[in-house]
């Protein structure tokens, strides 16, 4: 698949993953939307994709409230989204018997809900353009558990079980879903 001139947007792309995905979709072409909480970080990373055209959108995917506008936005300016990259979130390590409510409540809000708004917000442009690829950077922890993961582990279960059903509701329409199932990387929220 080709990239040059495709519209993708990346959440968590201050840092990381979603830092080096830009990087190298700016190399293929693409226009860009980056998006992370931190503004600052999503500018010195828009600098090292000066070849494209980048639009910087910082968001919070605690805040759902306002993603969309946030879309509306990025329509406004791009007329399409052709990729969604939902790369953002946050990690946990501590055992359930010392883990508080409030963190398992924080990872939800985070790493499932603020994926799924988004993903909602952003469903009936394409739906309406009958093209679009949503890509969810989920973890081997989507798969399997392991000790002192159990909130982390549970997002990204979560992420699988409703991606795999958006696949089966939309594959007629045009859109396609996948999701990707990285091991240990280096980054910031390891």
């Amino acid at each position: 698949m080709s990239f040059s001139g495709k519209v993708v947007w990346i959440t968590g792309a201050s840092s990381g993953i979603g830092e080096a995905l830009a990087v190298e979709l700016a190399k293929a072409s693409a226009r860009l939307v980056l998006s992370a909480r931190r503004p600052d970080e999503l500018a010195r990373v828009a600098k090292q994709c000066a070849s494209t055209e980048v639009m910087i959108v910082p968001l919070d995917l605690a805040k759902s409230d306002d993603f969309e506008k946030l879309v509306a936005d990025v329509l406004a300016r791009f007329g399409q989204i052709d990729v969604m990259v939902h790369n953002g979130g946050i990690s946990q390590r501590s055992w359930v018997k010392d883990t508080a409510m409030s963190v398992h409540r924080r990872l939800m809000e985070v790493n499932f809900f603020g994926t799924v708004a988004l993903t909602r917000a952003l469903l009936p442009s394409m739906l309406a353009k009958k093209q679009g690829h949503f890509v969810v950077i989920s973890s081997v922890m989507g798969k399997i558990g392991t000790p002192m993961r159990s909130s982390y582990a549970a997002t990204k279960h979560a992420l699988h079980g409703f991606f795999d059903c958006l696949r089966a509701e939309v594959t007629n329409d045009g859109l396609h879903v996948t999701i990707i199932c990285p091991g240990f990387i280096a980054t910031d929220v390891s």
